[in-house]
């Protein structure tokens, strides 16, 4: 939206200056045109820009006292707009130097008093300090209430970045509730046709002729398009449908290697190296759930380890929890990725749905812990989980 030409507090000032022009000590041109200038550079200020503003504010006001009266004019008070201007826009150390400006413009009227005879009168002298003081003590409380004032404005655009940021995780929550709904009854409708399908995959095979290999081929890739099909749908279910925890007290390392010990089962070439802690004590998890998690960690620090590499499993006791990591050599994952690997639908791979590591995600949450990742590119991946100490 752009700004307006005219804004009410540039009305405002005109008011302000027509008013000094028409009831102020002095009626010369040079002070009339000095006041008009000043009208435009302050309603002009934030087109200027500040810097060049307060300089020529500082500019006008030495003709404008100089023609108004010297030191004893009351047009004296112009010299806080060039102070105030900095004390807005600038730091202290500018503000002082603006405040030290506006003094010596002030003050130097005091040598035309000399060269001219003059001088200030002993019961003026006090009138002729106040004056100079006020210029630092106005221009030191607007600077500190501009500070606060920017401060504050940083807390609220702050506070606008969370809400921003809690409004889109409340809409994505409630995107994929809507998909859980829509699993749940999708994974019904289609697991009883997949049934059909695959038992007649087989069925087809044991009729077929043992020489026709080109019908015997297409029944196994039913079957096995069957199969993946199935498992795409359980793994959706994985993550939509609501979890109820067998919480069981035992032993981390147990579970671990029974993990292992299925991933090892699937033919795997990468080793698995197990670096446990003895002194990890028995803790409250579903052992099922988190056997799924590991094996999911594995299987992907697998997938980016070379064929012949090795994946660490490793265990370690801290004060508030257990650390379970699972560590390769492996490819690593983009940096720019690694904010977004949690997320549901999210994947790199071209067959990917993107829900394991959303599934281990949320498994780990329910369980009370936390799971993140340290991974450089080309160098290897570590995903950490924290599972709490009972009663933390």
């Amino acid at each position: 939206m752009p700004a307006p030409l005219v804004r009410p507090q540039d009305l405002a000032w005109l008011g302000f200056f027509g008013a000094l022009a028409a009831f102020g000590p002095s009626r010369d041109p040079v002070v009339l045109a000095a006041l008009a200038a000043l009208c435009a550079v302050q309603v002009l200020e934030p087109r200027v820009g500040a810097v060049p503003s307060v300089l020529l504010k500082l500019a006008l006001c030495y003709p404008l006292l100089y023609f108004g009266g010297g030191l004893g004019s009351s047009f004296y008070l112009v010299l806080f707009l060039p102070v105030i201007s900095a004390a807005t826009h600038f730091g202290l150390p500018g503000t002082a130097v603006a405040t030290l400006a506006a003094c010596g413009v002030y003050l130097s009227f005091l040598s035309l008093l000399e060269s001219r005879g003059q001088y200030v009168p002993r019961d003026q002298v006090g009138e002729l300090v106040l004056r100079v003081l006020f210029l630092p003590v106005v221009g030191f409380l607007t600077n500190q209430l501009a500070q606060e004032n920017r401060a504050e404005t940083r807390k609220l655009a702050a506070a606008n970045e969370s809400l921003k940021n809690a409004e889109a995780d409340v809409r994505r929550a409630d995107r994929l509730a809507a998909l859980g709904q829509l699993t749940a009854g999708l994974a019904h409708e289609l697991r009883n046709p997949l049934a059909t399908m695959r038992s007649s995959s087989e069925m087809l095979a044991r009729l077929v002729a043992s020489e026709n290999e080109v019908a015997r081929e297409m029944a196994a890739n039913i079957r096995e398009e069957v199969d993946r099909t199935g498992s795409l749908i359980t793994r959706f279910l994985d993550f939509a449908r609501p979890r109820s925890l067998q919480l069981e007290r035992g032993d981390i390392s147990s579970m671990l290697d029974r993990a292992v010990e299925r991933f090892q089962k699937s033919g795997a070439t990468v080793s698995v190296f197990k670096n446990y802690s003895p002194d990890v004590p028995p803790l409250q998890f579903d052992g099922a759930m988190m056997e799924q998690v590991i094996l999911n960690l594995v299987t992907n620090a697998t997938q980016a380890s070379p064929a012949d590499g090795v994946v660490t499993v490793k265990t370690q006791r801290a004060d508030d929890g257990v650390w379970i990591s699972v560590i390769d050599r492996g490819s690593g994952i983009d940096p720019k990725n690694l904010e977004s690997i949690f997320n549901p639908f999210f994947t790199t791979k071209a067959e990917g749905v993107g829900l394991g590591l959303a599934v281990v995600s949320k498994i780990v949450e329910e369980h009370g812990g936390e799971i993140s990742v340290d991974s450089t590119l080309g160098e290897g991946s570590v995903f950490l989980i924290r599972l709490p100490m009972e009663g933390s």
